[in-house]
């Protein structure tokens, strides 16, 4: 129970929101804005799995949001000159898997620090995309939205396709021997590599495949809009860590899981239409956001110390 006491704690609370809004606001749980609401919140919960294991790797990557807004827009590019959603997909998840690759050469191979390295990928690709772009948005084909299918079969596939991402990387991290790496390094570096675990290929990997998981969902973005602007994926970075953290996963490393991102996903993303439904100022949102991770941070000091002692 203490193991998990977080994760728990993140499911209350989420499930006190809920409650609340129940009796408060009913109109919250009309099934088409709930279905709405996941599938804007589809793409962020993918970046969160990659997000997930980076920090458990005690790593952390600020650069999802400018690597969300490249690819969205290579993408748009591809779909805008005919390129079917076939090609356009595993084409923008390499292009991503390749920009996070460049993060986990820096990370891995030259042993800088992680918040510095992305925090230098953040900026140079946000410029770049500025500088190249000057704010053109990149319009769509009609066949992209919604690969083509109805909105609603749109919707569920896009929220069908995130679970499953989910529940796969979950079992992968309880189960595989590459999810024990992943917190072994994360805990304790030297002596996974005395365990005969490489620390440096797990670190490069897990960058790699956070940058592959945030092109993947720029895709899963794009079919939601008939166009893409370049600044698409500002302020992702903070949203997917936010979540990650409130779930219960350690910023210092080792400890954490899927499930518990989950449910901080959710808890936050629920926030914004839980004021609108209780006619509430929305510049109360990132208020309470604040809050909920300011709370999250100092329950997870506190459970440290009363460990040490």
């Amino acid at each position: 129970m203490k193991r998990y006491f977080r994760e728990i704690s993140v499911t209350l609370a989420l499930g006190l929101v809920l409650l609340g809004l129940a009796g408060f606001a009913p109109a919250f749980y009309q099934p088409q804005p709930l279905l709405s609401l996941a599938t804007r919140e589809a793409p962020t919960l993918v970046v969160a799995c990659g997000m997930v294991l980076v920090i458990i790797c005690r790593q952390i990557d600020i650069s999802v949001g400018s690597q969300f807004s490249v690819c969205s827009v290579c993408a748009a590019l591809l779909a805008a000159r005919g390129w079917p959603l076939a090609m356009v997909v595993p084409a923008s998840a390499a292009l991503g898997a390749l920009l996070g690759a460049v993060n986990g050469v820096l990370v891995a191979g030259l042993r800088l620090p992680s918040i510095v390295v992305t925090l230098a990928t953040m900026v140079t690709l946000r410029q770049g995309l500025n500088l190249v772009r000057q704010g053109a948005f990149v319009n769509l084909p009609d066949s992209v939205q919604w690969f083509g299918l109805s909105q609603a079969a749109g919707q569920w596939t896009l929220v069908g396709a995130a679970l499953a991402l989910l529940v796969a990387f979950g079992l992968a991290m309880r189960h595989l021997a590459a999810g024990r790496w992943v917190y072994a390094v994360g805990t304790d570096a030297e002596a996974a590599r005395l365990a005969g675990i490489r620390p440096q290929l797990v670190t490069f990997l897990v960058f790699v495949l956070l940058g592959a998981l945030t092109g993947l969902a720029a895709t899963m973005n794009l079919v939601q809009s008939p166009q893409v602007q370049p600044m698409v994926g500002a302020g992702l970075e903070l949203k997917v860590i936010a979540a990650v953290v409130v779930g219960g996963v350690a910023i210092s490393g080792g400890r954490g899981n899927l499930w518990g991102a989950f449910a901080g996903l959710l808890l936050l993303a629920c926030v914004s239409p839980a004021l609108t439904h209780l006619h509430i100022e929305a510049y109360w949102e990132k208020a309470i956001q604040g809050a909920i991770i300011l709370l999250a941070v100092v329950a997870d000091g506190v459970r440290q110390r009363k460990q040490k002692f």
